[in-house]
């Protein structure tokens, strides 16, 4: 039987860039919602070194300016209708079903939360077959233009009850904005370059970054030590 380490401790997992190795089709969606302004199309490389949340700033570094209200409503529903379209072609990233498999198998927790909304992530995620690995699912309620951490407050109350607390609590997610939300709330974090962002933009957090998610579990629970 292998033997508990960390007893007690919880991630936290994002989804998208994460879990969801769906990179591939968020490029191709950002692509489309620029389209409809006539912006050239964006490479992985630039979109890994300017995003950032809330994604209004992102739209700024690359128009120059915020876009207007209107602006912002169609770019966000193209993205979100292109990305939705290719959502169910995209992998969980490498190891990540065994990585959830054997967390819990140490008789450790672990959640989820995304901004995605939640209607659209829960039966994603149950679709992947890994929902029973998960304490709570949580997806984004509200706006769009949104950061993690208000999100991540009312994710670990909760989870409360279950004996998660944040000092105890580690966020495995590929933004700047995920450490963010950590800070905020007291926890650690670890982040993963497979997905938003840029290694050099990831490292400007101050946190562990890693290339791999076997690599995250691992700082995770050293973090956890």
């Amino acid at each position: 039987m292998r033997e508990p380490r960390g007893l007690g401790h919880h991630i936290v997992w994002d989804w998208n860039g994460t879990l969801l190795h769906d990179i591939d089709a968020v490029i191709a969606a950002t692509n489309a919602s620029f389209a409809e302004f006539g912006f050239a199309p964006i490479t992985l490389e630039r979109y890994r070194e300017l995003y950032v949340v809330p994604v209004p700033k992102f739209y700024e570094r690359l128009m120059g300016r915020l876009p207007t209200e209107d602006e912002w409503n169609v770019m966000d529903e193209t993205f979100h209708r292109h990305y939705w379209a290719a959502a169910d072609a995209a992998g969980l990233a490498e190891g990540a079903r065994e990585l959830l498999r054997d967390w819990q198998a140490d008789g450790l927790t672990q959640s989820l939360l995304s901004l995605a909304p939640h209607d659209k992530l829960v039966p994603l995620v149950r679709a992947h077959g890994i929902e029973r690995h998960f304490l709570r699912v949580d997806g984004r309620t509200g706006p769009s233009h949104t950061t993690k951490a208000g999100h991540l407050v009312r994710h670990l109350a909760a989870l409360e009850a279950a004996g998660v607390s944040a000092a105890r609590t580690v966020l495995i997610g590929d933004a700047v904005d995920d450490a963010l939300a950590a800070a905020h709330v007291g926890a650690r974090a670890v982040l993963y370059t497979g997905g938003s962002h840029s290694r050099s933009s990831l490292e400007s957090a101050g946190v562990p970054v890693v290339d791999t998610l076997t690599e995250a579990v691992l700082a995770a629970r050293e973090l956890a030590e």
